[in-house]
């Protein structure tokens, strides 16, 4: 542990950022530097200049390679990944190797067996676990969302999550290469899910079809009984773009509040993740639940397929 917070007199977690990207840059690094509880105490990145370039900002050593990575992971109490799904998995069965506490980001994985390596790793070193879904964690969709499932009583509900990312002409900076590779079912599906399965159930089918430019919808049965639908794209006119999130039932319609700035949401994600680590109690947004997700996404590619 590093310095102490102020306002707590308790020491505060040293966080290594993995990763360089927009989120590192926007989110991330911004996110862990302001929260009371923990101290950014290094980046690591694939490559030296952009490791160099965000460390800068924040007056922090940068590490690269294989030799930075294990340097940073000793110097680490946990750490923050903000990098591709499948070179986050490694990385991660690594940090939780050497007893660093994890804060993945969405999907752990693209592959079954990519996720449950993480989880596995994170419970053999008894290490906290929260996967960043920001809808599940933001403070106001967090409360609505177990509001609703204590509410109880739904019948269906419906996800709609379209993006523009990739519509033609699109510059947007997230538009990266894995996005462009697993298509919204991956990248937005997870933030789909992390609402509707801890209101209406685990998923006990899943049935997928594909529409225009990499669009998927689902259609889901759960534990409850009840049903729901997601419609999820990153290739949707600009016009066309935005979330909308209702379900409907005995109680009629609900729909979530707005949730703000993701740098807000990434400090609950920050304060779940130094409460597991403090209390051992397992957040339910671990590593197991980001299998659970990776379950469920590959059984609808492969429909999709």
């Amino acid at each position: 542990m590093s310095a102490e917070n102020s306002r707590t007199g308790t020491p505060r977690t040293r966080v290594a950022l993995l990763g360089t990207g927009p989120w590192a840059r926007s989110t991330h690094a911004p996110a862990i530097a302001a929260h009371p509880g923990t101290d950014l105490v290094g980046v690591w990145g694939r490559r030296a200049e952009a490791a160099a370039e965000l460390a800068g900002v924040y007056d922090v050593p940068a590490y690269t390679g294989e030799d930075g990575l294990g340097e940073l992971l000793g110097e680490a109490d946990a750490v923050a990944i903000a990098l591709p799904p499948d070179v986050q998995a490694p990385l991660a069965v690594r940090a939780a190797e050497a007893g660093c506490h994890l804060l993945l980001d969405k999907p752990v994985a693209t592959t079954v067996a990519g996720a449950r390596e993480v989880a596995a790793a994170a419970e053999e070193a008894q290490v906290a676990s929260v996967v960043f879904c920001t809808l599940r964690l933001a403070p106001p969709t967090a409360a609505w969302i177990a509001e609703q499932a204590e509410r109880g009583g739904w019948f269906t509900a419906r996800a709609q999550w379209l993006a523009s990312l990739f519509a033609p002409g699109s510059t947007h900076a997230y538009a990266s290469p894995w996005r462009k590779e697993k298509g919204a079912l991956w990248d937005v599906g997870p933030h789909a899910l992390s609402v509707l399965i801890p209101v209406l159930g685990d998923v006990t089918a899943v049935t997928a079809v594909p529409g225009p430019n990499g669009t998927a919808h689902l259609v889901l049965r759960h534990t409850s009984g009840a049903s729901s639908t997601a419609t999820l794209g990153l290739g949707a006119p600009t016009a066309a773009a935005g979330v909308e999130i209702a379900l409907y039932g005995e109680h009629g319609t609900a729909e979530p509040p707005r949730w703000g700035e993701s740098p807000v949401a990434y400090a609950a994600a920050l304060d779940a993740l130094l409460e597991a680590a403090r209390t051992g109690r397992p957040h339910p947004c671990d590593a197991r639940f980001g299998v659970r997700l990776t379950e469920i996404l590959a059984e609808a590619e492969a429909q999709l397929a």
